[in-house]
C-alpha cells in the first residue's frame, strides 16, 4: 500500500507502526519526556545555587552550599588522596573539588527531576535531602555560626517551589507536536505531519510566527517556566555575587601603612643571587609564592576587627588590636617557608623577607605557665595549628608577620597578621590569619592535622632542588650550568653536590649564605656529552646531615630521597 499527497504524487510505502503514534514517536516521546525532566532537576538546582548564593551575600560566604560542602569534603578526604590532589593540581586543587561538586550536583539534580515527574513527593524528598547536607555542612565547619544555614534552607525551599513547577509543566512535554523552531527542536525533534496531510497546511491549526505553527500548550508552559526559572537563577546569583564582592578588605589591605622595622634584616650582598636564568629567585615574589591552605574562599579580616588573643597556661592573658600590634618593635627577617606536601624537588618552598612583631616577647609578656609544651594557634577559619613552645622560645626569629617582602601581607598569606617560626614546616608553625594563641600542651589538645596522622613536631629536612636545566630538556654539549636551591631552615647549608649518571658527587659552587632561614643558590658547570643522562643533587647542611637516598612520601613528616632530571644533550 502507497500514500498520495493532496497534490497525488505518490510518497514511500507506509510501515506497520508509521504515523505519529508509532514506536518511532514514542520512542522520541519518552526522550522528551527524560530530556525535559533532567532540564527541570538541573533548573531547579540553579535556582538553589543562586538563591543560596544571594543570601549568603548577606549573611557571610561561609554559608554557600558549595563553599560548605566543599570545605567539610577536604576534612573527610583522605590523607593519600590530599596529598595527590596538591600533587598533581597544585594550586588549582580547589578549583578541581569545585568543579567535582558541581558535577555530582548537576547528576543528583538530574535523578531529582526524574523522579519529580513519575512522583513529585519522592523529587522533594531527594532535594530535602540535598538541603540537609548544606545545613549538616555548613554546623560542622570549624567556625560555624547559626545563620550560616540560613543560604541553604533558603535556597531549597525556593528551588522547591522552582521543582513543582517545572515538574507539572514537563508532563505535558512528551506528546508529539508541530515543529516549534529552535526551542521546538531541542525539545521536540522533527516531526512529520499526519498522513495524507500536508506540513503547514490549511489543517495544521493556527500558525505562529511567519506562519510558522507555535509550540503545544505543555511545551509552551515548560518554557515559560524554564526560562523564569533560569532568569531567576542567573538574577539572584549575581546579586548574590556583587554583595560577596563588597566583603573583600583589598582596599583596607592598601590603606595600611607599614611602620619602619625597630631591627633590620642586613642587606643582601650580592654574591647571594646568582645570574642564571631560570633558577629560583633568592626572594619569591609574592603572586609568585606557593598557597597551601583547606580554605575554599579565603578569609576577608578587616584589620580594624582584627584582634589577637594570648591565654592558656599563661599568667597574665593578652590581648591586641591591629594598631596595638603595629606600636609593637617590628623585627625584619629572612625566612623561608615549606608545606609539608611538598614532594622532593617541588615547587612548595619560598623565601621572603618578613616584617612582624617578637613571638617569643609577646609570650614572655603574657607569662607561660610551668608544663606548658605547645602553643596552639588557632585562625579566623577555625584551621588549627600547633607549634612547640621549644621551638618558639629557643632565640630563633619567630615572628607574628604583617609585612611581606616589602608590602602589608597578602590575603592569600594572611592579611592582617600571621605566625611564622623558622624551621617548621607550615602545618605547625605558619598559621594564617591568626586569632588566638592558646599555650597549653601535647597531651591536652591535638592540631587539625596532627588529628589526621602528621607528626606533632615536624622540622624542615634537609632538601635541594634542580631547577636548570628542567626535567626532559634537550641541552647543547659543551659547558651547562645546572643548578638550583637548596635548604635546611635554622641549620643553614654547608655544601650542594651533583652527580651524572651515578657517577662520582662532584662539588657546587654555592651563592653567599643570607642566614640559616633561608634557601641557598648553587650551580655545578657540567662538561655535557651528546646522550640521555641523568643529573642528581644532595645537600648537606649545617650540622652534617645529607640527604638520604631513601625516598619516602610527604605523610607524615615531610618526603625524604634526592631530586633528579633526565636530559638529552645534543
Amino acid at each position: 500500500m502507497t500514500r498520495r499527497s493532496l497534490t497525488g504524487t505518490r510518497s514511500r510505502p507506509t510501515r506497520a507502526g508509521d504515523g505519529p503514534h508509532g514506536p518511532w514517536a514514542g520512542a522520541a516521546g519518552r526522550l522528551r519526556e527524560l530530556a525535559a525532566d533532567v532540564l527541570s532537576g538541573l533548573l531547579a538546582a540553579a535556582v538553589a545555587l543562586g538563591v543560596a548564593e544571594f543570601v549568603a551575600g548577606i549573611t557571610g560566604p561561609l554559608g554557600s552550599p558549595v563553599v560548605a560542602v566543599g570545605g567539610a569534603a577536604i576534612d573527610m578526604t583522605p590523607i593519600p588522596v590530599k596529598d595527590f590532589a596538591i600533587a598533581h593540581f597544585g594550586s588549582h586543587d580547589k578549583t578541581a573539588l569545585i568543579s567535582g561538586i558541581l558535577v555530582l550536583l548537576a547528576v543528583f539534580a538530574a535523578v531529582i527531576g526524574v523522579l519529580a515527574r513519575r512522583w513529585l513527593a519522592a523529587g522533594l524528598a531527594a532535594l530535602a535531602v540535598f538541603g540537609a547536607l548544606g545545613v549538616s555542612a555548613a554546623l560542622t565547619r570549624p567556625a560555624a555560626a547559626p545563620a550560616d544555614v540560613l543560604p541553604t534552607l533558603a535556597g531549597v525551599a525556593v528551588a522547591a517551589a522552582a521543582l513543582v513547577i517545572l515538574a507539572r509543566a514537563a508532563r505535558g512535554t512528551g506528546a508529539p507536536a508541530p515543529d516549534t523552531g529552535v526551542a521546538g527542536a531541542i525539545l521536540d525533534g522533527p516531526t512529520e505531519g499526519p498522513p495524507d496531510k500536508p506540513r503547514g497546511g490549511p489543517l495544521d491549526g493556527p500558525p505562529g510566527a511567519a506562519g510558522r505553527p507555535g509550540p503545544a500548550p505543555g511545551r509552551r508552559r515548560f518554557l515559560l517556566a524554564g526560562a523564569g526559572a533560569a532568569v531567576a537563577a542567573a538574577a539572584a546569583g549575581g546579586i548574590g555575587d556583587l554583595l560577596l564582592r563588597r566583603v573583600n578588605v583589598s582596599a583596607a589591605r592598601a590603606r595600611v601603612r607599614l611602620p619602619a622595622a625597630a631591627t633590620t634584616a642586613p642587606p643582601v650582598s650580592s654574591g647571594t643571587e646568582l645570574q642564571i636564568s631560570g633558577l629560583s629567585s633568592f626572594y619569591t615574589p609574592n603572586a609568585s609564592f606557593y598557597r597551601v591552605d583547606t580554605d575554599l574562599v579565603l578569609p576577608q579580616v578587616p584589620p580594624d576587627q582584627w584582634t589577637l588573643r594570648i591565654g592558656g597556661m599563661v599568667g597574665r592573658p593578652v590581648e591586641l588590636t591591629f594598631a596595638d600590634l603595629l606600636r609593637l618593635p617590628l623585627t625584619e627577617a629572612d625566612i623561608m617557608l615549606v608545606c609539608v606536601s611538598n614532594e622532593v624537588g617541588g615547587p612548595y618552598a619560598g623565601n621572603a623577607r618578613w616584617l612582624g612583631a617578637s613571638l617569643p616577647a609577646l609570650l614572655r609578656r603574657a607569662g607561660i605557665t610551668r608544663g606548658a609544651d605547645q602553643v596552639l594557634s588557632t585562625s579566623v577559619d577555625g584551621m588549627t595549628i600547633s607549634t612547640p613552645v621549644s621551638a618558639v622560645m629557643d632565640g630563633r626569629n619567630a615572628l607574628l608577620a604583617v609585612g611581606m617582602n616589602g608590602q602589608p601581607l597578602p590575603v592569600a598569606h594572611g592579611f592582617p597578621a600571621r605566625m611564622l617560626v623558622p624551621g617548621l614546616y607550615g602545618y605547625t608553625s605558619a598559621t594564617k590569619w591568626v586569632t588566638t594563641l592558646e599555650v597549653t600542651t601535647f597531651a591536652a589538645r591535638r592540631a587539625y592535622w596532627t588529628q589526621r596522622g602528621y607528626a606533632a613536631v615536624a622540622p624542615i629536612r634537609t632538601e635541594s632542588r634542580i631547577d636548570v636545566p628542567k626535567p626532559l630538556a634537550q641541552v647543547k654539549a659543551g659547558r651547562v650550568p645546572v643548578a638550583g636551591v637548596a635548604w635546611a631552615p635554622h641549620r643553614g647549608i654547608r655544601a650542594v653536590q651533583v652527580s651524572v649518571n651515578g657517577g662520582p658527587w662532584q662539588a657546587a659552587r654555592l651563592a653567599s649564605a643570607d642566614g640559616i632561614d633561608t634557601w641557598r643558590q648553587w650551580v655545578w658547570v657540567w662538561d655535557a656529552t651528546p646522550g640521555l643522562h641523568q643529573l642528581q643533587v644532595r645537600a648537606t647542611d649545617g650540622t652534617g646531615t645529607t640527604q638520604t637516598t631513601r625516598r619516602t612520601g610527604v605523610f607524615p613528616s615531610g618526603a625524604t630521597g634526592q631530586d633528579s632530571v633526565v636530559v638529552t644533550v645534543t
